[in-house]
Order: structure tokens, then sequence, then C-alpha cells
């Protein structure tokens, strides 16, 4: 197994698991910290040491900035929701199953507006 891609788990998975962590105790602390761009951040840092190469990685970035966008509503439809009474394991579905439909909504309509997905 390659190494770095460990590392790369290891490091992943302990900043979940840091923020999850956190949320126990502290939710909207916790909420802040997984709402940080870690993921993106780490993310374009992991590319940029394999492959070194600003067009690629603007790329990368400016996709990103245009699928964050579809998957915002999951957070407003998740907590209505729970606070509904719908199970937690069928609200986090179906905020994922929106999450899906409008990544592909994105995926569709962005390059017809000229973005690079």
């Amino acid at each position: 197994m390659n190494y770095q891609f460990f590392l790369k788990a290891v490091v992943s998975g302990l900043l979940i698991a840091g923020a999850s962590g956190l949320a126990k105790r502290y939710p909207g602390i916790g909420a802040m910290v997984a709402s940080l761009p870690l993921v993106s951040v780490m993310g374009m840092i992991w590319l940029w040491l394999e492959k070194p190469d600003p067009e690629n990685m603007a790329a990368h970035a400016s996709a990103t900035f245009w699928y964050v966008i579809p998957s915002l509503p999951m957070f407003l439809l998740v907590p209505l929701l729970l606070r509904s009474g719908v199970g937690f394991w069928l609200s986090l579905l179906l905020g994922c199953v929106l999450t899906v439909v409008l990544y592909t909504g994105v995926t569709w309509l962005g390059p017809r507006f000229g973005l690079r997905l």
C-alpha cells in the first residue's frame, strides 16, 4: 500500500473524528469545525504535492466552489425533517438524495453556462 495514501487517510480521519468528538460536547463549535473547508484544503494540499500544476489546481478549486453550493440545502433539510419527527437515518438519506439530485443538476447545467466541472 502507498504510504502517502495511508498518511492522507489517517490525517483526514483524525480531523473528522476530532470534529465529531468536539460536537458531542459543544454542538455549535463542532459544527463550525466540521463546516471549515478542511477536506477541500487538505485535498488541495495532497493534489498539489502529487501534481503541482497551477491550472489543474485552479480548475479543482473552482469546481469545488460550484459543488459546495448544491450541498448546502441538505443542511437545511435534515434539521427540518428531524424537528418534524422524521427519524435520523431517513432524514440523512433524504438530505443525501437531495444533494445527489442537485449535484446532477449542477453537473448537467454547469457546462451549459461555461463552468468547467
